[in-house]
């Protein structure tokens, strides 16, 4: 009897233990909702820039885009060019996220059709990076992002491999790749394990 008491305990204290080793990861997260004064080419507190030469915007209020924020008081716009070229931002993550486990995020999306001309329809890249411009790990593409109020989608991985970079990058929806386009991101959620079947 003591032993099935002592092995309960044991097996409430590690059931215990899993869900604080995933929320350290949450509370790591910088600047989630990409909040900052409203500016064209400025890039968050929390977050830098992962494509050389290129700046997202710190929305409303720039560009012809006046939609409110659907977290907090601001949001990000990143665009894509006819030169071919687009925008990211990137965060270092303190701690690695571990290899093997299940990991989920929620992110607020929408498009504007007033944002100065980069009006085209945009897909979100999600990857994971050694370093902030390191796209060898694809670990979301969203489905082309064309409605204008804001919508909430989740993002499950499984990392294969050890990263420490989480890079948010705006991508064409379609061929070819050389059109002025927009997507806005906003309540970017904390990482946490993902909900069991």
């Amino acid at each position: 009897m003591r032993r099935i008491l002592l092995l309960g305990l044991l097996f409430s204290i590690l059931a215990s233990i899993t869900p604080l080793q995933g929320q350290l990861v949450q509370h790591h997260l910088r600047n989630p909702s990409f909040e900052g004064e409203p500016a064209d080419a400025t890039t968050p507190v929390g977050w830098i820039v992962s494509t050389p030469g290129t700046t997202p915007d710190i929305l409303p209020g720039f560009w012809g885009v006046y939609q409110e924020a659907n977290d907090g008081d601001t949001y990000i716009g990143l665009i894509t060019r006819p030169d071919g070229s687009w925008e990211a931002i990137a965060q270092r993550l303190p701690v690695p996220l571990t290899v093997g486990d299940c990991y989920r995020f929620t992110i607020d999306l929408a498009h504007s059709r007033t944002y100065s001309g980069y009006n085209g329809v945009l897909k979100l890249r999600v990857y994971g990076g050694r370093h902030r411009e390191d796209r060898s790990y694809l670990l979301y593409e969203s489905p082309s992002i064309d409605h204008l109020h804001w919508e909430t989608y989740p993002v499950d991985f499984r990392p294969d491999r050890s990263f420490q970079y989480l890079i948010l990058e705006a991508f064409y929806s379609e061929e070819p790749f050389s059109f002025s386009g927009n997507i806005l991101l906003d309540n970017l959620s904390a990482l946490f394990p993902c909900p069991r079947a």
